[in-house]
Parts: structure tokens; sequence; C-alpha cells
């Protein structure tokens, strides 16, 4: 599952009535009924085109809670192209792989689908299941080489999806909170154990973290970690087979995971990720290591509040002697080859190279677009780009390692709540994932 989307839907619980109102109703693809009948996949056909001129293009997502945002984008591009309908289908992150999957096997599928990222869209690619669109759509060669790897095949070098979104993770603050209680933003690492302190002092919960959902543990890992084994550096020698994943500066990053432990609430193997919103939005914590995505649930939940981001600071010893913010793209369009709409769908992609779609993805869905040129007029996300842009880091076990069973992050998100328990060691951690990924990796030559 995709790290992104699964904290980026709690929004569909706190969305407020204003926003659902701003746009028009979201069409969903399964209702409650369908779900329980397991009647789900059946009914999520294309609708039929009204004439001989129109189209019909449908269009799924995992990102059901964005859905009003989603379709505020392509009202746009409807409107530029009059006989065009977008039907956009947000379903559960939880879900969606396996509805996708279903829907591509069959002929109930999407025309266009969003893919995710690496090792994720590999599965369709070897299917032949998704067209490959480099001869088709222009504009491709605008991105960033790291972030149209995320929509190409592993074997043929191909690409399949325009990608639409990049995520970065930092360390979010309560800035209201700091601010009343005379704290600011930690620049060393003394400093940051310092603030840490503090707020332990003062009877908060320095950072919330919904550690009983493991996906979240290998983010929090990189956004304290990656300064202290290497970043960009240790994923060269890593895939290059000069170290592996139990090398002492790697080991050495996960003891920083569980030495944060103790800013972390108590019972934090028992926490949700739904929890930790509540603390973190509520003030009963102070911090949140998480996402670029995160940040529009967090201004929808607490509108009065105003929000701050930082990057943690190197730890000492680090293999990086700055800070970093580990980033990732985050999916991408592509085209269903059993879709009879090959020509209508192929010109709704090459319009999603285009700044004026990149722009709509930053400002009506809240994220930042793959396209460059676009702006953010939102300050926080346009800080949070400025940081990738200036030291960015890969999230390396998402962007490299999963490509394979076990993936990377499935290893090690249990692996971190075992370490809280005080079961495991950091170095068994990083021998549990180097064993774990080498059952399928092959380092280049």
């Amino acid at each position: 599952m995709h790290d992104t989307v699964v904290a980026a839907d709690l929004a569909a619980v706190l969305h407020t009535e204003r926003n659902l109102m701003r746009h028009r109703s979201i069409r969903l693809a399964f209702t409650a009924g369908l779900v329980v009948t397991g009647l789900a996949v059946a009914g999520c056909a294309p609708a039929s085109d009204a004439g001989e001129d129109d189209v019909t293009l449908t269009i799924w997502s995992w990102q059901a809670s964005s859905s009003p945002k989603w379709e505020a984008v392509f009202d746009v591009y409807e409107e530029s192209h009059p006989g065009v309908t977008i039907e956009f289908e947000g379903f559960q992150p939880t879900e969606y792989n396996q509805i996708l999957a279903t829907g591509l096997e069959g002929s109930d599928g999407p025309d266009i689908a969003m893919l995710r990222a690496y090792g994720g869209i590999q599965s369709a690619i070897q299917s032949e299941q998704i067209v490959p669109i480099d001869d088709i759509v222009d504009g491709l060669d605008q991105f960033d080489p790291i972030v149209l790897r995320a929509a190409q095949g592993r074997e043929d070098g191909a690409t399949y999806g325009v990608p639409f979104a990049y995520q970065t993770m930092q360390m979010f603050y309560n800035k209201t909170m700091f601010d009343e209680m005379g704290l600011e933003e930690p620049t060393t690492w003394d400093e940051f154990i310092d603030l840490q302190e503090s707020l332990l002092d003062e009877g908060m919960t320095p950072m919330a973290l919904g550690a009983r959902e493991d996906w979240v543990l290998p983010m929090f890992h990189d956004i304290v970690g990656a300064s202290r084994y290497g970043g960009a550096e240790f994923e060269e020698k890593v895939l290059a087979g000069e170290t592996d994943f139990t090398d002492a500066d790697y080991v050495a990053s996960l003891q920083i995971v569980k030495d944060m432990q103790k800013y972390l609430d108590k019972n934090v193997n028992a926490i949700a990720v739904a929890d930790a919103v509540l603390q973190f939005t509520s003030g009963q914590a102070a911090q949140w290591p998480g996402g670029s995505f995160d940040l529009p649930t967090f201004q929808d939940s607490a509108p009065d509040t105003e929000w701050g981001v930082y990057e943690v600071p190197p730890a000492p010893d680090s293999i990086l002697d700055h800070a970093v913010t580990p980033g990732y793209a985050d999916g991408s369009f592509g085209i269903n080859a059993s879709s009879d709409k090959q020509e209508a769908a192929t010109e709704l992609l090459n319009w999603m190279t285009t700044v004026e779609f990149g722009q709509l993805v930053a400002d009506e869905v809240d994220q930042f677009s793959a396209l460059p040129g676009v702006e953010y007029s939102d300050p926080l996300m346009q800080e949070m780009n400025e940081a990738y842009t200036a030291n960015p880091a890969p999230y390396l076990l998402l962007v490299d390692f999963r490509y394979g069973d076990p993936t990377g992050t499935a290893v090690l998100g249990p692996d971190v709540q075992a370490m809280f328990l005080g079961d495991k060691t950091p170095e068994q951690l990083g021998a549990d994932l180097q064993s774990g990924i080498a059952t399928w990796f092959t380092p280049a030559s």
C-alpha cells in the first residue's frame, strides 16, 4: 500500500461541509451495500457515450477523500473539451490495489487508472494491462528522471503513466503552541533533543505517532535518521552492493528511532494514525513526523492553529553534515489497455503534462505537482518544496525496495513495533531487513 494516501484519507473523516459543497458530489464506485454483498467491481464500468461525438472517461483512484478536489481539476478539462465527461471514482486506499487488479483483468475497469509508484506499478506492466506512453504522450522529458522512474517498467524502461505528484517527509509542529511556550525550530541535534525534553517537562507529548499502523514507521525512521545513514549516498552504495542494511551507520540510524521512543506516547504501539492525528490537532502532542500529504488534514481539522515544519538536524556521527528532506513520487495516471477510448484517454494524458494541470494539482488537490514551473500559494507548501529541492533524499525503502516480496517497508515496519516493545534490537532490525530483501534483490555489478 502506498504510504501517503492512507494518512491522507483521514481527511475523509475530518472533511468539512464547506469543502464538500465547494465541488460537485463525489462519485464513489462502491456503496456500503455493494461492499457487503460482494458486488463491488461489477458496477464500475465506464458509462456509455451520450452521443456519437461525446465520450465519458472513467478514472479510478485510491484518493477517496480527495475526490471533490480531483473533480475540480477535471472540471477544468471538461470546460475546454466540450463533449468530454470525466467520472472520477475514488476508493479507499486499503481496498484499491485489489479493486484495480480485478478491474484491469476484466472488462469493467477504468479508462484511466491512478497507478502506484515504483514497485507498485510493475504487476500491471508485466501483465500488459496498461499502455506504454512514450510515443503517444508529449512532455515526458520535462519530469525529473527520479520522478519519472516511478512510472516506468523495471525491465523494459518504458513509461506507463504521467506522474502527478510527489510527497516530502519532515517534522510538523504546532507553531501556535511553540510561540506561546517560547520554543523555536531546532537547527542542531542538541537543540532538537533540548526541545523534546522541554516539551516533556511541560507535560506535553513531544511527538504524535500512530505506530499501531506499521507503515508509518519506516517513514519515521527516514525523517529522524536519513542524515545519520547517509541518504542518497547510502542508496548509491547499497544498490551497488558496496554495503547492506547491516552497515553500522544504518543500524545507528535505527537506534535513533529507539531513542525517540521516550518522546512518543507511552502506548505508542496502540495508537492508530487517526488517534495520533487527533492528539496533534487538539494540542495534546506538539509535533508530527509525517508527509506533506498530511498538511490539508491538519489545516481542515484545526483551522485556527498555525503550523510549522522543519528538517530534523543530523545526529552526532551522521554521514551527512546537513539535514535532509526525504521524498518520493506519489503515483501516475495510465491508460487501461482494454479501454475502447484510447484516443480520448491519450488526449487527457497529454493535458496532464501541462503546467495548467500541474498548477491545478497544487491549488485544488493541495499536493506537490510532479511538473516543474508550479507555484505554491500556501507558505508551508512552498517551504517544504524549497527544503526538498535544496536537500533531497530518497524515501529509500519505498523508492528502491518495493520491487519484490517482502518489500523493505513490510519488513521494517513490524520490526520497529517489536523494537518499541523491547523484543528486538536495532542490529536485529538491520539483519532482518537485509535477509528479507536478499530473497529478491540483487545489487548491480
